[in-house]
């Protein structure tokens, strides 16, 4: 009996050591079958050595912050140097704890799996999982397929390790995490769920993130469904990595205790700063990658490629110029709203019921769901139906985005109540431009008011008609002409009528200088001035200064009857401000492929205008604006009429040199200033020009965009390290203009100080 048992028993260890041997054998020829690709081609070396990966271009900004990406997959690799430590220990402790110590396959771990049935967790290693990320189709249902791939995971697991070192290999596994929300990669991950670079990410923000590791949608501290479940798996990170002593017991039980944090802060096209500056520059890069191939031939493509644009775009500068206007904008919007209680065709003016039903059916019809609908051969009849059914929609407001019921035809109206506004500040000296902002909200707006729309520039063109007197004339500030009605007559320069402009608020009488008539916004000066020069001698200047668009040779330029951007007016301005130089306004400074390879320098354009002496002159004019005109309140809680302006105490003390523009009915507010290093141009209006404001009290340009320009200055002069000037306009040496009408100059050209009596001029 005994000799039986034991006959048993040799009989189970050979059957025993069968399975094992047997088991080892099958693995072994897998393991061999997967190397010599009998379960689908492997990986070449090249392919191991330059895995094939989707990567965002990025949008680096002057001060080097990425303020947006172009993206197939919101993917910007980081080096094993830019993750924090914290970060790698979560990540060992709770997903490879043995992983310096096996060679891309934890037989022991694999070993524990098969006993247990997974039941304590996979055998899957960090670089296991890299090579599935990066070369293995999803994982296939069928067992049998699924062996094949698990056999080439293994086969790449070992030649990654063989190809990287381990710090590679992590870097590479965190690089190519999809933790959802756009977030590809570690970095678009800790920027996205914490607002912050990766280095930066204190334990608990690492360990939220390697807790998504497991599955970023069941995990996701985002999720409001998941947030509890993403709180417990951060709390078994903090346990593994106490276990694996990269923390004491009393730090693993503080920090479990900690409550779930999270910055969300989304990146997408719609969302972040500069976002109507992204999608121009967007356009420019198109053309750009048309232009310059890769050296095989192909085409650079921005959303996979990598590229990293370099951009003159100052994001603290950004910010600001986005707060200013969302701030006076918002403010702006209550009066709007309030007037419109009292308006029957809100928010149109001066237009019959037939126009507005024609600006309401072309809105509809630019609309992308209209266009949408009319690609899918849905009918005209059909089209009207649903315009007019009400439905669910997120739509703006000061106060947040509201969920709302309403026909689409309903919130094309609601829309259009809206007035809006764009800023841009150039840096003249090198034509750099430094803010953007084309609208109130890149989502809901989409048209850029920066470069791609054009309203009519009023009255702040009239520089370009006291320049060319300066330039040609060598006319002086101190100058004066008659303020009395002009008339040019019919047929010269070609006109149908005679013309005769008139004051916009009708004061007429005595003799004004330039400075006052500018500061003012006299209009009869100004014509009287451009039938001195010429008005196409006028266009020849303002293009020379940057004005791209066709002007006609029309004496009513003068008054800015003529449609131009924003972008022109502000550069042909930033001309003044460099000493009478024109630079070439530009965004882009350098573009690099992904290894850091420079494929472009960008370079600065310009060219002489006017003389360094009439471009002064002018700068001098322009001061009298902010200092007794019509943006005086950019100095005094006073308008230039003397009524009390308490809603724009600014009391700026520096040199400003400044013009308002308003267009007839009000329909466009402009603000153009101008200090030594920095030219902000402000457009506010509605997006129809019969929406405006019903008076001049808030439809002016020194209501309606000279805040916005305060606003923003002020935010800059706080920030230290932007050295934004406060100095006075620099002096030509041999100044021969009088520009101080307390001054004479003798025969010599030498300055007298003007003696204290009411007879010396």
């Amino acid at each position: 009996m005994a000799t039986k048992k034991k006959t048993n028993f040799k009989k189970y260890i050979l059957w025993f050591w069968a399975t094992i041997l047997g088991g080892l054998l099958v693995v072994i020829l897998l393991f061999f079958t997967a190397s010599i690709g009998g379960f689908g081609a492997l990986p070449t070396f090249e392919e191991l050595e330059n895995p094939q990966t989707n990567l965002a271009t990025e949008v680096i900004s002057a001060d080097g912050v990425t303020i947006g990406k172009y993206a197939t997959e919101n993917r910007t690799p980081i080096k094993y140097k830019e993750l924090p430590e914290n970060l790698v220990q979560a990540l060992v402790a709770t997903e490879d704890e043995r992983f310096y110590e096996h060679s891309g396959i934890d037989f022991k771990g694999f070993a524990r799996a098969v006993i247990k049935l997974g039941r304590d967790g996979g055998a899957s290693t960090i670089t296991q999982q890299l090579a599935k990320n990066l070369f293995t189709k999803r994982a296939s249902r069928n067992i049998f397929k699924r062996i094949g791939q698990k056999m080439k995971e293994w086969v790449v697991s070992v030649k990654l390790e063989r190809q990287y070192t381990k710090q590679e290999i992590i870097a590479m596994y965190l690089n190519t995490q999809d933790f959802i929300f756009n977030a590809v990669g570690i970095r678009s991950a800790a920027r996205i769920y914490f607002g912050k670079e990766a280095k930066d990410l204190d334990v608990q923000e690492s360990a939220i993130l390697v807790a998504m590791l497991k599955n970023p949608r069941q995990y996701n501290p985002n999720r409001e469904i998941s947030k509890e479940k993403s709180r417990r798996r951060r709390n078994v990170v903090f346990s593994q990595m106490a276990k694996n002593r990269f923390l004491t017991q009393s730090e693993k039980d503080s920090l479990q205790l900690l409550p779930l944090k999270i910055n969300y802060t989304p990146e997408s096209h719609d969302e972040g700063y500069a976002t109507y500056f992204r999608t121009h520059l967007q356009k420019i890069m198109r053309n750009w990658v048309e232009k310059n191939p890769k050296p095989n031939g192909e085409e650079y493509d921005i959303f996979k490629d990598g590229l990293k644009i370099y951009v003159t775009i100052d994001s603290r500068m950004q910010q600001y110029a986005e707060e200013a206007v969302k701030e006076h904008m918002a403010n702006l919007q209550t009066y709007f709203f309030r007037e419109q209680k009292r308006n029957r065709t809100a928010p149109f003016y001066d237009i019959e019921r037939d126009q507005i039903r024609g600006i309401l059916t072309r809105a509809k019809k630019n609309s992308e769901r209209y266009k949408r609908l009319k690609i899918a051969g849905v009918s005209s009849k059909r089209i009207d139906s649903i315009f007019n059914a009400k439905t669910k929609m997120n739509v703006f407001s000061w106060r947040g985005n509201i969920d709302t019921i309403m026909s689409p035809m309903d919130s094309i109206k609601y829309y259009k109540h809206f007035l809006r506004s764009g800023l841009v500040s150039i840096e003249p000296q090198t034509g750099h431009i430094k803010a953007w902002v084309g609208g109130i909200d890149n989502k809901h707006f989409k048209y850029d008011a920066v470069a791609q729309q054009k309203r009519q520039v009023g009255s702040t063109f009239k520089p370009f008609v006291y320049a060319t007197a300066i330039d040609q004339l060598r006319k002086s500030p101190c100058d004066m002409l008659p303020n009395t009605p002009y008339t040019i007559p019919k047929g010269k320069y070609g006109i149908p009528e005679e013309w005769t402009p008139r004051n916009s608020q009708e004061k007429y009488g005595g003799m004004m200088t330039l400075k006052d008539a500018l500061a003012t916004s006299t209009n009869v000066v100004t014509a009287n001035l451009i039938d001195q020069v010429a008005p196409e001698n006028v266009v020849r200047l303002a293009k020379s200064a940057g004005i791209e668009t066709e002007i006609q040779a029309n004496p009513s330029i003068a008054l800015g009857a003529v449609d131009l951007s924003l972008l022109e007016m502000t550069s042909a301005y930033s001309t003044f401000a460099n000493k009478g130089l024109r630079v070439k306004p530009m965004i882009i400074t350098r573009i690099e492929d992904k290894n850091g390879t420079v494929l472009k320098d960008f370079i600065p354009k310009t060219k002489e205008v006017i003389s360094e002496e009439s471009a002064y002159v002018i700068l001098k004019l322009l001061e009298g604006v902010a200092d007794s005109g019509s943006g005086i309140r950019l100095r005094s809680s006073f308008t230039s009429s003397g009524k009390a302006s308490t809603g724009f105490p600014y009391k700026f003390t520096n040199a400003i040199a400044g013009k308002t523009g308003t267009t007839q009915n009000q329909s466009d507010g402009w603000f153009m200033g101008i200090v030594p290093n920095l030219v902000t141009g402000v457009w506010t209006g509605g997006e129809d020009r019969a929406t405006h404001f019903a008076g001049i009290t808030y439809g002016q340009g020194a209501n309606m965009s000279l805040p916005s320009w305060a606003i923003f200055m002020r935010k800059c002069y706080e920030d230290k390290s932007l050295n934004v000037s406060k100095e006075d306009f620099e002096k030509p040496e041999n100044l021969t203009i009088k520009v101080d009408c307390d001054e004479v100059i003798d025969e010599d050209k030498k300055v007298i100080p003007k003696k204290n009596t009411d007879t010396d001029f």
